[in-house]
């Protein structure tokens, strides 16, 4: 419990502070609603605060040479691998997800922190040709100055530390507003983190509110220049249209409705296996998680079974014993709100093959099939444990219901014949799509992000440094031009 004593807390210029509103954000265990904090909300002064000690403190940091911002990340890194138990703890009590589903965050989390490390000395200027006698062209790559993270409640310490980490490294500020379900491990413990590290005060910045207190100060204040946000398409809309007004770049990692295929000629037992992974891990909340099971008719109805079998076996319960499969939802809200979708689609005739009830927060796996194709079920997303089964008939009518959705995040398609799933993710409207694998991945190197509704640029890798740095000409007239007047 100590660690939600110590860091839930608003962190402005290097001192941890209660926050100057007037009410009270509540951080409760969705599993048993144990309270783990109570957080003042910050204030559009402690905004203020944030963004201008972001900015002092950021230019002295683009200054400093990219070794010593290297050596912050290899301690901020050693820091995490030595607490990384107690961090995998205070997931699984904050968000509610089970011990494999924390333990793999904080795997990731810590490749994406390794990765920064190298991107801290990577950066290179570049000697362009001028078609002027005697000009020489230099493009240097610099810091953008303030970056604002916006994360989720779903994976907060991985996605969190995907855009400060490398943020950080580039020569950047961040000012990070954590979701209001997870205010310590998206927001505090990674302060508390960099800060053990030796981070100078004022660079990185949690900011503990909400928009009822706010508004849009996190968007509209002059000092950031790029703001990455995680979450629904919704928000994310908000967030763009906002932010274009204030001429500011934005990173948008937004919504997914991903489908999983399965061919006529995939290995049935290791789609399965896949499908339930991709539709099951984290109780289903997950943007890039397999809302669509689609399978080809001819092996639809021995899928079926198979995939029925297995989602019947999983184990909803308590996150924190070992073969619980299945946690709570994030709250009471997201449970109900499941539940009455669920309800609605059986009324208007979508066939119930799993139907599992709801216990609080805790809500059993479910399996719908039958769906029309006009169904709005089929073209939203579904943050939790209901799995949609769509038998097609053949390639082409595969491709057609995969596409038909205003969303393109992630996807999957399985076969044996590896360059025929090529040629089919090539056809996808998708940012990612695996072929024989999960609709869930994340890689430091690989581009992430999505197409449609789904976002707006791309992070990790190349596309990191791009999204956190602007380009800077500086022509040098080594001769002299001549000028027609």
């Amino acid at each position: 419990m100590s660690i939600f004593t110590d860091v839930a807390h608003q962190y402005i210029d290097g001192e941890w502070l209660a926050g100057t509103g007037s009410w009270d954000i509540i951080d409760v265990n969705p599993y048993n609603g144990e309270k783990l904090a109570a957080i003042t909300v910050a204030t559009v002064e402690q905004v203020d605060q944030a963004y201008r000690a972001s900015e002092r403190a950021q230019r002295e940091w683009a200054a400093t040479s990219p070794y010593t911002r290297r050596e912050i990340l290899e301690r901020a890194l050693r820091i995490t691998e030595e607490r990384e138990k107690e961090i995998v703890e205070a997931m699984i009590d904050e968000l509610g997800g089970t011990r494999p589903k924390a333990e793999y965050e904080v795997y990731l989390a810590k490749e994406f922190i390794r990765e920064s490390i190298q991107l801290a000395v990577r950066p290179e200027g570049r000697i362009l040709s001028s078609p002027v006698a005697g000009k020489e062209n230099r493009v240097q790559r610099l810091p953008v100055g303030v970056i604002t993270v916006i994360s989720p409640f779903n994976f907060p310490f991985l996605v969190t530390l995907k855009s400060v980490a490398p943020a950080l490294a580039l020569g950047n500020a961040v000012v990070i507003k954590p979701n209001q379900n997870a205010p310590v491990v998206g927001g505090g413990l990674i302060a508390k983190i960099f800060e053990d590290a030796g981070l100078p005060a004022g660079l990185l910045n949690v900011l503990v509110t909400d928009i009822a207190e706010i508004g849009d100060a996190l968007l509209t204040h002059p000092v950031p220049k790029v703001i990455s946000f995680a979450g629904s398409d919704r928000v994310g809309r908000h967030v763009g249209e906002v932010a274009a007004r204030h001429f500011k770049r934005t990173v948008l990692e937004l919504s997914g409705n991903s489908a999983l295929v399965v061919l006529d000629d995939a290995d049935l037992d290791y789609a399965v296996d896949a499908a339930v992974f991709s539709r099951f891990v984290y109780q289903g909340q997950v943007c890039m998680a397999a809302n669509r099971i689609l399978v080809d008719a001819s092996i639809a109805e021995e899928f079926t079974e198979k995939f029925i079998a297995r989602v019947r076996g999983l184990k909803t319960g308590d996150p924190h014993e070992a073969d619980t499969q299945i946690g709570p939802l994030i709250n009471s809200f997201q449970a109900d709100a499941l539940t009455a979708l669920v309800d609605r689609a059986v009324e208007e005739g979508a066939r119930a093959l799993v139907r599992g009830s709801t216990r609080g927060n805790l809500v059993e796996p479910t399996v719908l099939a039958g769906l029309p194709e006009d169904s709005p079920l089929l073209g939203q997303e579904i943050f939790g444990p209901v799995a949609l089964l769509v038998v097609f008939d053949g390639e082409e009518e595969a491709v057609r219901l995969t596409n038909a959705t205003p969303y393109g995040l992630s996807g999957a398609v399985h076969t044996r014949d590896v360059e025929r799933g090529v040629r089919f993710a090539q056809r996808i409207e998708t940012g990612m799509i695996h072929v024989n694998d999960s609709t869930i991945g994340d890689e430091p190197l690989a581009a992430f992000g999505g197409e449609k509704a789904s976002g707006l640029g791309r992070l990790n890798g190349d596309a990191t440094v791009e999204a956190f740095t602007t380009q800077k000409w500086i022509s040098v007239q080594h001769g002299r031009s001549h000028f027609p007047f």
